[in-house]
């Protein structure tokens, strides 16, 4: 007897694709399609990090240049030249960087000389860390092989300063081509906007890439002004405390939280640590030590939960996800410099993002 229910047998089945080679063709076109976009994205990424020692110093001026070019207009209106703006406003950068390497170099240098004072201060305050810190001496010990020796040769001075010159001279040279790049954008600004607008093809393009050039000036020199007013005013509050606790030179510790605040999630707790270091060797007990950074968490977090976003309103509030991430690529692909420009070139993306998917809808939105 057939079991087999009416038109379910292999004689009634119906192909509905009789063309299996087609449909092969489509579904290896997008996957070749995404390959390329792949390799095109891992080529990207090895320009960028093989090519960082040019790159690097380029782009960042390039971002502060696109930052400090209202000013430069400004200038023009009061009858300042562009050259005369763009060498005004250096000059101003270059004074600001050499008084906070200046108001930073007496305490570090004083640091530095009381190191094993410190370390010793230090060690003393954490002696609850001995026996977890003796249990990794032990397992570390234990996992080193047994015929495995370390010799410790002492450094001559030919040792001791070919690493110094040889960080200092690809330094000196990204400075040059730092500040050679920033103020010859800022000089000629209109005639680099221009010329990259012309290479599109018809009109519509080259409005489209005028409004993205406008859009990108003006989320940059509005994101990073508000900000720097906002770590100007934490700076204050943080000297403020630490005169309250009692810690010398408490400007200095205001403005390395101003200049630390710049750099997402890393420069907070950087200074968190810095404070709980200092107050270790100011304080006598472990208790009052851990209170500076306790009330620097606190502040922090208030600024960055409550009183930034408020300030810069929506339109400038950048997904949390999104931030760490690009902080998370950009420091790991250029260190702390990337760390800096995480948040400008995310807003980059974003703006020429919505510009080209105007439509869709967005997690980070920016002012269009």
């Amino acid at each position: 007897m057939d079991t087999q229910p009416r038109g379910e047998r292999p004689s009634d089945l119906v192909i509905d694709d009789p063309k299996p080679v087609a449909a092969g063709g489509d579904i290896w076109r997008p996957l070749s399609q995404i390959a390329v976009v792949g390799i095109f994205v891992l080529a990207l990424g090895a320009f960028l990090y093989l090519g960082r020692a040019i790159i690097l110093p380029i782009l960042s001026a390039m971002v502060i240049g696109v930052t400090l070019s209202p000013l430069v207009r400004r200038g023009g209106r009061i009858g300042l030249t562009p050259a005369l703006s763009a060498l005004v406003l250096v000059l101003a950068l270059t004074a600001i960087a050499a008084v906070g390497v200046t108001l930073l170099s007496g305490p570090i240098s004083e640091w530095i000389e009381r190191a094993p004072d410190i370390v010793a201060n230090i060690k003393q305050k954490l002696y609850v860390l001995d026996q977890p810190l003796s249990a990794w001496h032990t397992l570390q010990q234990a996992l080193t092989p047994a015929g495995a020796n370390i010799v410790k040769v002492e450094p001559g001075q030919v040792e001791v300063v070919a690493p110094v010159v040889a960080f200092l001279t690809p330094a000196v040279a990204q400075m040059v081509v730092f500040f050679g790049t920033l103020i010859f954008y800022m000089i000629y600004q209109h005639d680099v906007r221009r010329r990259l607008v012309m290479l599109f093809p018809d009109r519509e393009a080259k409005l489209r890439a005028l409004r993205v050039f406008n859009d990108i000036e003006r989320n940059l020199t509005d994101y990073i002004g508000v900000f720097t007013l906002i770590n100007i005013l934490l700076g204050v509050v943080v000297t403020l405390g630490a005169w309250l606790f009692g810690f010398s030179n408490p400007v200095i510790f205001g403005a390395m939280a101003a200049m630390l605040n710049y750099l997402p999630y890393i420069g907070p707790a950087t200074m968190t640590f810095i404070l709980f270091g200092v107050g270790l060797v100011t304080f006598p007990s472990l208790g009052q030590a851990i209170a500076p950074p306790l009330c620097y968490i606190a502040l922090t977090t208030i600024e960055g939960q409550f009183i930034t976003p408020a300030i810069m309103g929506r339109r400038l509030t950048l997904n949390p996800l999104l931030v760490f991430l690009s902080l998370a690529f950009w420091t790991w692909l250029w260190g702390p410099v990337g760390s800096f420009l995480a948040v400008p070139l995310s807003i980059i993306m974003l703006v020429v993002f919505n510009h080209l998917f105007p439509h869709d809808e967005q997690v980070a939105k920016l002012p269009d």
